[in-house]
């Protein structure tokens, strides 16, 4: 697996016109294509969030390439906050982008916080895709009842010390999912895993590093 992930700078295809984004990418033949969303963008999160860049990070040293990109109204991206149901479509059509760029290969979908509810809903429901992530997922905030019925592996980061989603929730959500599935919880982490964001990606480097869905 390659330590230097390469970053490329993107305009996709979205609902409302051009969506910002980035793809990081493996420096070998990518193994994978990964969609990841961000935090809940009135709560100023973006593509940039660092549980997101480094979750991406993560992942590209595992040979997957990845896409972040700002939701509806963040950034570069046309439109307006649309408190969940806007931001599904958007990140359909970044599924759509990395299963047109990146044919032939598995296709997963995931992302942090609100982007975990939003990636993960929108993968559960999609044939294409293969595994989820969930990144500090705020299940007592949004209805993950599609992610709980899937069958598709599901891959967990969750902080210790999260302040909104506390453990023993995401313990509970944890044991009603069925297998396959898998979790890690870093110890002592916040829900934006300040000052262990790193620890984000080298999560989901062991998590990831061997899967083959």
């Amino acid at each position: 697996m390659s330590s230097e992930p390469k970053k490329i700078v993107r305009e996709i295809p979205g609902p409302l016109g051009p969506m910002e984004a980035l793809i990081d990418a493996p420096a070998g033949p990518p193994r994978a294509a990964v969609v990841l969303g961000h935090p809940l963008p009135t709560g100023g999160g973006t593509m940039h969030t660092k549980m997101v860049y480094q979750g991406a990070k993560g992942l590209a040293r595992a040979g997957c390439v990845v896409l972040r990109f700002n939701f509806r109204g963040v950034g570069r991206s046309p439109g307006q906050f649309d408190h969940g149901i806007g931001e599904q479509d958007d990140f359909r059509a970044a599924l759509d982008y990395m299963a047109a760029t990146y044919p032939g290969i598995p296709l997963w979908a995931g992302g942090g916080s609100f982007g975990s509810f939003i990636g993960m809903t929108v993968g559960a429901q999609d044939p294409r895709v293969s595994a989820l992530i969930g990144i500090a997922p705020p299940v007592h905030k949004y209805d993950f009842s599609v992610v709980e019925a899937s069958t598709k592996p599901k891959f967990l980061v969750h902080g210790e010390e999260d302040e909104l989603i506390p453990l023993p929730l995401i313990r509970a959500f944890y044991g009603r999912l069925p297998e396959p599935r898998e979790m890690v919880v870093i110890d002592r982490a916040n829900h934006l895993f300040d000052g262990q964001a790193s620890e984000v990606g080298d999560a989901l480097e062991e998590l990831l590093g061997d899967f083959n869905g």
